[in-house]
């Protein structure tokens, strides 16, 4: 493993090369991420690839034949080459090997991007598909933030996730011993609202899995003054989690969810499944910025 730093004005980011994880965002000096306790949860912002969350039992079935895969899949477990590093940009890369096509049996390339702007850090996904068959597959996030917030005060529940407009929602139920989502419970999140103020009630089903946010973008903040803005328009789905009483929050940009109790386990049914033809590249990208 290796860290590796990247900066652009007020914006400084550490990039881990094993599981090309994310692992400091600061701005202005101040330290946004989570930066891991053994109390709560010793990750940072690991990166989830080529699921999201867990499959019934840890195993699935595909044309290309069987599929077993722990939570969040394997791209975060293995040291990931450095394609390439500028002052501002580094650019990882990851190939399957044997070991990897035991468990998943589709031959890829996965390149993870860290690029830092004006508008602060874009993280992307490039995922290729290197082998002969259709390659199904999804890819997310797992930045996890400090609450309080940087150059604020307050208890957890002072904080608000803000929406760029007013909207209802319901999450789904996600059993916290198997990590099934159970689209016949719901807990409610927010009712004709522009902003979640939050509550550590949900937690109790383990994360909330919100799908098709207004906009794409969300603000963890307690007064508009300081806080950090999550955009992720490729990106249907986005969870949020915090365990127990831990003082951070996690906002997760997700093409796709965990296996669903009203699924079965053919792994190219899960709900927003993409398949990369082969020899095709897919991008997938979303951006934080602090302030």
């Amino acid at each position: 493993m290796a860290l590796h730093t990247i900066k652009r004005g007020p914006y400084e980011a550490v990039i881990d090369s094993k599981g090309a994880q994310l692992v400091s965002l600061k701005f202005e000096g101040y330290e946004y991420l989570w930066q891991g306790d053994s109390r709560w949860w010793t990750g940072h912002a690991p990166i989830l690839f080529p699921i999201v969350g867990m499959l019934r039992g840890d195993a699935a079935t595909s044309a290309a034949g069987p599929v077993s895969l722990k939570r969040h899949g394997i791209a975060r477990n293995y040291e990931h080459a450095v394609l390439s590093k500028g002052q501002s940009t580094v650019t990882f890369e990851l190939n399957a090997d044997e070991g990897m096509l035991e468990r998943y049996p589709y031959p890829f390339r996965l390149r993870m991007t860290y690029a830092l702007s004006d508008d602060g850090l874009t993280q992307s996904f490039e995922v290729c598909n290197t082998g002969d068959d259709p390659m199904p597959f999804v890819v997310g996030g797992h930045p996890a933030f400090n609450v309080p917030i940087p150059r604020t005060q307050g208890a957890f529940e002072d904080y608000q996730v803000r929406f760029e407009d007013t909207w209802t929602y319901a999450t789904p139920w996600m059993d916290k011993v198997n990590g099934l989502i159970d689209y016949g419970s719901f807990t409610p999140i927010v009712d004709g609202e522009d902003a979640w103020q939050l509550d550590r009630a949900p937690f109790d089903h383990e994360a909330i899995v919100l799908e098709d946010v207004p906009g794409s973008t969300v603000t963890l903040t307690k007064d508009g003054a300081h806080g950090v803005t999550v955009t992720f328009a490729d990106f249907k789905y986005l969870g949020i989690w915090s365990p127990s009483d831990a003082p951070l929050l996690a906002l997760e940009p997700w093409v796709g969810i965990a296996t669903c109790l009203d699924e079965d386990d053919v792994f190219e049914h899960k709900r927003n499944m993409q398949v990369a033809a082969p020899g095709e590249t897919r991008t997938f990208s979303f951006t934080i910025k602090p302030f």
